[in-house]
């Protein structure tokens, strides 16, 4: 993951899910983007989605 950009998984009966999340001042977390992993890796498309929408965030402030 990119600086400032996390990830989350939770198990659950259709698999694992993954959520990429980031913080920001005053304690908030945003999630930007789930999905359910279907593959050993990360797919890249997930992974440029999730960037892309963190990179909005950062440019809000």
């Amino acid at each position: 993951m990119s600086t400032g950009l996390f990830e989350l998984r939770v198990k659950g009966k259709e698999g694992i899910a993954r959520v990429f999340y980031c913080t920001k001042v005053g304690k908030r977390i945003i999630m930007l983007h789930g999905f359910i992993k279907k593959t050993p890796k990360t797919p890249p498309k997930d992974l440029r989605k999730a960037e892309r929408r963190f990179k909005e965030v950062k440019n809000e402030t």
